[in-house]
């Protein structure tokens, strides 16, 4: 009789804690690496905030979109909302206030400059988590979690590369995407300060802003090299970077003239592969989408922490060698 009912009690609770523990789903979505728990707290609903400026932001929208896709099998829906093609603190700020207006459950957000913490810090306050992807402002939030790369880390990467390609000497053009921008900042110190403290021969010109454009880089570079005949090379801190290829291209300067830049999107790649993009170091924007979309779901339903508070992202540098 005591062994029956040690079987029973045990029964007993292995069954409180199928109820108690969300089942996870056996795969993550395609071109994710984060599975869904079961949902057991009814119909949710997120809202993924985001810019449209420029190509990065094409695997972003479609991360979004799949990230809707695979959890709208688990009562939940991932509203992508349109932040413009302006970038700016007060459009994210803007943005984040809608999506409280709206009573949303949960938000993902590029914040990119400071003066968006505030906002982030009363999201939180009002219990609707906020999860910060690609890039966010240097002051500290209070953000579930931020995924992305590290842009100093990155910017050291493509500074080393540059100082290989240009054998230690000549002239960098240097475009950032926004002055304001903390990661578009910090990717262009991470690499033009390993330059200037292992490579004095190199001599930079610029920094000059391009909003992210590629007309503005196009135009840009235009003149640097019009300024510049001996320009070497040429480091894109954000978007845009095909707008620099395609002025080294109807210059004539293929194969004298090489751009750096970050993102693996088609109109990058199309110069990659005819030479004039010299490198191309990926962050992965698809897999950010999705991947925060997914988190901050669990933490809704289960309140699943995500592994750190950080997750940062690894890029790939690819040559012309590698697109061929």
């Amino acid at each position: 009789m005591l062994l029956k009912n040690l079987k029973s009690m045990a029964f007993a609770a292995a069954a409180a804690i199928a109820f108690t523990v969300p089942a996870v789903a056996s795969e993550p979505p395609q071109g994710g690496t984060v599975a869904a728990v079961e949902n057991t707290k009814g119909a949710l609903k997120i809202a993924f905030l985001s810019f449209q400026n420029n190509p990065f932001w094409t695997p972003v929208t479609d991360g979004a979109k799949a990230a809707n896709e695979y959890l709208s099998k688990h009562n939940a829906t991932v509203d992508f909302v349109d932040l413009g093609d302006e970038l700016s603190a007060e459009a994210v700020v803007a943005g984040i206030e809608g999506a409280l207006a709206k009573k949303y459950d949960g938000i993902v957000v590029v914040p990119i400059f400071d003066g968006t913490a505030r906002i982030i810090n009363e999201a939180t306050d009002e219990g609707v988590p906020v999860f910060t992807i690609v890039a966010e402002g240097a002051t500290e939030s209070k953000r579930l979690a931020f995924i992305g790369q590290d842009a100093t880390s990155a910017g050291k990467q493509i500074g080393e590369f540059i100082a290989k390609k240009m054998e230690g000497k000549g002239k960098l053009g240097v475009l950032t995407g926004y002055f304001g921008a903390t990661q578009h900042t910090q990717r262009m110190n991470g690499a033009l300060d390993h330059l200037k403290a292992n490579f004095p021969d190199i001599q930079i010109v610029g920094p000059f802003e391009n909003k992210d454009k590629a007309e503005s880089a196009y135009s840009l570079v235009q003149d640097m090299a019009t300024a510049n005949p001996d320009l070497a090379m040429v480091y894109v801190t954000a978007g845009g970077p095909f707008g620099a290829a395609k002025a080294v291209k109807d210059l004539g300067l293929t194969g004298k003239v090489g751009v750096v830049g970050f993102d693996h999107t088609p109109d990058n790649m199309q110069y990659l592969k005819t030479g004039e993009m010299a490198g191309l170091l990926d962050q992965a924007p698809y897999q950010q989408a999705l991947d925060s979309s997914v988190m901050l779901y669990n933490y809704l339903v289960a309140g699943t922490e995500p592994p750190s508070k950080v997750i940062p992202v690894v890029g790939n540098l690819l040559t012309p060698d590698d697109a061929k």
